[in-house]
C-alpha cells in the first residue's frame, strides 16, 4: 500500500477525533462498545474511504490516539492506572473491536468509491459513444481519466445471446480481466445498447484480441466481437463505434461464425451495401435467371460461392460441398447457360462473384428482391 501523505494524515486525524470520543465514552463507563457505536465507527471509516483517505493513515492515527483517552477515562473511573491487569482486557477489547470496525467500514467505503468511479467512467464512455455531448464538456471530463481525445482510438464491440448489462457477471468478468492485463487509463469498457464496448488507444496493441478472449471466457453464449478501424478524435471514436456495431450486424447477415471479425475485412460488403438499389438491380439482372433452374437457384448459387472460395478449383469445391466433381462441372455449366456469364472465365467470374456477394447481403434467394421502378 502506498504511504500516506501529510494531507491524508490530517484528514485521518479528523475522523479519528470522532472515533476516540465514542471509545472514551465507553471506557469511562467501564463497558464494551455497543452495536450502535460499532456501526457509527464503521460509518466514519466508510466516509474516510470514500474521500480517499489511505487506510494506513487511518489505522495509524487511530492506534496512536486510541490509548490516551482509554487510559484517562479508565483512570478517572477506577482510580487505578491501566497497569492493573484487571482493566487491561477491557481496554484492548475496545481497541480491537474499534479497529476491526474501522477496517470493515473503510473497506465498504473504499469499494463504494470504486463503484462510483466505475459508474462515472461508464457514463463518460457512454456519452462519448453517443456523439451528442458537447466536445468541451467531454474534454474536461476526459482529463479526469487521463484520456487524450485526439486519439487515434479503436473500438471493439461484443454481442451475445443475452444483452450485456452494467454490473452483470459477464461484464464484471471482462472488466476485471482487462484491468489485470492493461492499465485502466488505457482501456475503457461500457455496456451500450446490449453490447459490451471496449475503447482503447490504437497504440495499445493486443487489446481487441484480449477483449475477445475475455468475452469468450465470461460464460456468455453465441458471442461475437467486431473490431473497428482506427480513427482519431471524439468524432472518430463515435464513427468507430458505429462501424463496430454495423460490422456485427453485417456478420450476422452474412452468417459469419468467427468469434472475432475485423471491420476492414468486410469493407467490400459495406461498399456494396451503400447503394441498395444498385446491388438489387445487379443481383436481379445477373443471378435472377437462376430461378429458372430445376430445384431453384440455391444449389447453383451455393456451388458458385464455393467455387470462388476455393480458388476456382473444381475438386476442392466438390470436397467442400460433399458432391462429385462431375456435379460441380454440370452446375457451373448451368450457371453459364442461364446467366450468360461463365464462372471459369476470370472477367465474367468477377461479375458473378460480386452479384453473389450482393445476394448474400440482400438475403436472396430466401428474401425476394424489391427492385426500384
Amino acid at each position: 500500500m502506498a504511504k500516506g501523505t501529510g494531507g491524508g494524515v490530517r484528514q485521518a486525524a479528523d475522523f479519528v477525533d470522532r472515533c476516540t470520543c465514542l471509545v472514551a465514552a465507553a471506557a469511562a463507563e467501564g463497558r464494551a462498545l455497543q452495536p450502535g457505536e460499532l456501526v457509527a465507527l464503521r460509518a466514519l471509516a466508510a466516509s474516510a474511504g470514500e474521500r480517499g483517505v489511505a487506510l494506513e493513515d487511518l489505522i495509524s492515527s487511530w492506534l496512536t490516539a486510541a490509548w490516551e483517552p482509554c487510559q484517562e477515562s479508565l483512570d478517572a473511573a477506577s482510580g487505578r492506572h491501566l497497569t492493573d491487569r484487571r482493566q487491561m482486557p477491557l481496554a484492548w477489547q475496545m481497541v480491537r473491536e474499534a479497529t476491526v470496525a474501522l477496517a470493515r467500514g473503510y473497506e465498504a467505503g473504499h469499494q463504494e468509491a470504486i463503484r462510483r468511479e466505475e459508474a462515472m467512467r461508464r457514463e463518460f464512455v457512454d456519452d462519448l459513444l453517443d456523439g451528442r455531448t458537447d466536445l468541451g464538456q467531454l474534454a474536461e471530463r476526459a482529463d479526469r481519466f487521463s484520456l487524450r481525445l485526439v486519439g487515434p482510438y479503436t473500438v471493439a464491440a461484443a454481442r451475445a445471446t443475452a444483452p450485456f448489462r452494467a454490473g452483470d457477471a459477464a461484464t464484471r468478468h471482462v472488466e476485471e480481466g482487462m484491468a489485470a492485463s492493461f492499465s485502466v487509463r488505457d482501456v475503457f469498457i461500457t455496456s451500450k445498447e446490449g453490447l459490451l464496448v471496449c475503447v482503447s488507444p490504437t497504440a495499445e496493441t493486443g487489446v481487441s484480441r484480449a477483449f475477445a478472449r475475455h468475452v469468450g471466457m465470461s460464460g456468455v453464449k453465441a458471442h461475437q466481437v467486431a473490431v473497428s478501424r482506427s480513427r482519431p478524435g471524439p468524432s472518430g471514436i463515435v464513427r468507430s463505434y458505429q462501424e463496430a456495431r454495423g460490422t456485427l450486424d453485417l456478420a450476422e447477415r452474412l452468417e459469419l461464425g468467427a468469434p472475432l471479425v475485423d471491420a476492414a475485412d468486410l469493407l467490400v460488403f459495406q461498399v456494396l451495401g451503400r447503394d441498395r438499389a444498385a446491388i438489387t438491380d445487379l443481383v436481379a439482372t445477373v443471378l435472377g435467371p437462376l430461378e429458372q433452374a430445376r430445384g431453384g437457384p440455391t444449389p447453383l448459387l451455393g456451388t458458385l460461392r464455393a467455387y470462388c472460395a476455393t480458388g476456382c478449383v473444381s475438386t476442392a469445391t466438390a470436397r467442400r460441398l460433399g458432391i462429385s466433381v462431375r456435379t460441380v462441372t454440370y452446375r457451373l455449366g448451368r450457371i453459364r447457360q442461364l446467366t450468360g456469364y461463365d464462372p471459369t472465365d476470370a472477367d465474367q467470374r468477377y461479375t458473378l462473384q460480386t452479384a453473389a456477394l450482393g445476394a448474400r447481403l440482400l438475403g436472396w434467394p430466401a428474401e425476394p428482391l424489391e427492385r426500384a421502378d
